[in-house]
């Protein structure tokens, strides 16, 4: 149950390694693969080059090294060999991140749509489960209502609904007895709507650090500046790894950003002084240092009460103290939350204690098989979100694919 990248994944594989099987997807809405569609910008970021089970685990802030296994049953590298197999070849980008050749993320939902129609996978949309009752002798009734409205037996089923952001969404699966990890929001961005930034809109730099006061949580990456508070790669991994901390704050605190994670306080005085020496004559604010884009620099000095005409030699020490306060630890009063772009993450789900993770199966109900955000499983940006959904869809099916014991 579920169209889209775990549900699609496991149907495929459940009828690839059992064509006698009759293999049904059922989906609620009218689209398929609605999230496959507009990851990556439209692009799809399949995966990640990091094909190591070890290092993969990794980038999990829930799942981590739970699913060392799975991953060494199904990887990364995996992934490739499949969508290779069906003619989709997968590039790899500076950063990691794995993308269609074509750009195009309609190519991944292309491969998943006839991979399904040539494994014999009855598609069936405008159509919802609204009841799920185990039977005594093993197996399920699905009651269907919408377009193919009917009572369904099934011997084995893959819950694929992906997350749900109100826990009262999980209320059918509590009713199974299963329990659920409350869900709360992953990968987003801060919003400082008094930022002093506001008119760099746009600006980037590609390696910033974010620690977000009081707690333990930091992370370093690309930073950008956005109309609305900061953004990137920095900002949403560790809105991932502090997700549920950050929602028990009420997404409202400080985050002190270092524009140079290279230095600390003690390096960067050093290097200072050193410069100082040597290009006294140079003006501060029209001279920017440490490769920093020429708005962000001005934005800094300004901020730090230099004046337009100063001269490095001229520098009196208070100031040269604000600006280098200002470049270690930049704070900016986090008022909340954005949604990143239409891909938004749900951390939390059913907890992974009561699935088998070699066959995701439930430990309560033989047959009962989850894959995907369903799972309290969730991944950094960079394309671990959807390794996850194939990792768990594919291992899903496998099992699905032979008969209750």
């Amino acid at each position: 149950m579920g169209g889209g990248a775990a549900g699609f994944f496991g149907a495929i594989a459940c009828a690839e390694a059992n064509p006698a099987a009759r293999v049904l997807l059922v989906e609620k809405t009218g689209k398929l693969l609605s999230k496959v569609r507009v990851s990556g910008g439209g692009r799809c970021n399949v995966t990640h080059a990091c094909f190591s089970a070890a290092q993969l685990v990794q980038h999990y802030p829930r799942g981590g090294k739970k699913l060392k296994e799975p991953f060494q049953q199904f990887g990364a590298q995996d992934t490739v060999r499949w969508f290779a197999r069906r003619g989709v070849e997968l590039k790899t980008e500076a950063d990691g991140r794995m993308f269609p050749t074509t750009d195009s993320s309609e190519t991944i939902a292309q491969a998943l749509l006839e991979a399904a129609r040539q494994a014999g996978v009855q598609v069936l949309l405008n159509t919802n489960a609204e009841q799920l009752t185990p039977l005594p002798g093993g197996g399920f009734a699905v009651r269907l209502t919408g377009l193919h409205a009917q009572t369904l037996t099934a011997q084995r089923l893959l819950i694929a609904t992906g997350g749900v952001p109100k826990t009262e969404g999980y209320d059918w699966l509590r009713q199974l007895g299963h329990t659920i990890a409350a869900p709360v929001p992953s990968l987003f961005t801060f919003n400082v709507p008094e930022s002093p930034l506001k008119e760099l809109m746009g600006v980037s730099v590609p390696l910033a650090r974010v620690v977000i006061v009081g707690e333990k949580l930091d992370y370093e990456g690309p930073l950008l500046i956005t109309h609305w508070g900061v953004s990137g790669p920095a900002v949403l991994k560790l809105s991932a790894w502090g997700a549920r901390r950050l929602h028990e704050l009420n997404y409202t605190g400080t985050a002190l950003v270092n524009w140079i994670p290279a230095h600390n306080e003690e390096t960067l005085r050093q290097w200072l002084h050193a410069f100082r020496d040597e290009n006294g004559k140079k003006v501060v604010l029209v001279n920017p240092l440490f490769g920093l884009p020429q708005r962000l620099w001005r934005a800094l000095v300004e901020q730090a009460g230099i004046g337009a005409d100063t001269r490095w030699s001229e520098l009196a020490g208070k100031l040269q103290n604000r600006l280098l306060e200002l470049l270690l630890r930049m704070p900016l009063a986090v008022r909340g939350k954005t949604t990143f772009k239409e891909e938004f993450v749900t951390c939390g789900g059913v907890v992974l204690g009561e699935v088998n993770l070699k066959t995701m199966e439930s430990r309560l109900h033989p047959g009962l098989h989850f894959a995907g955000e369903v799972l309290d499983i969730d991944g950094i940006t960079g394309g671990f979100n959807f390794q996850a959904a194939w990792t768990t869809g594919y291992l899903a099916g496998q099992a699905m694919s032979k008969p209750l014991a």
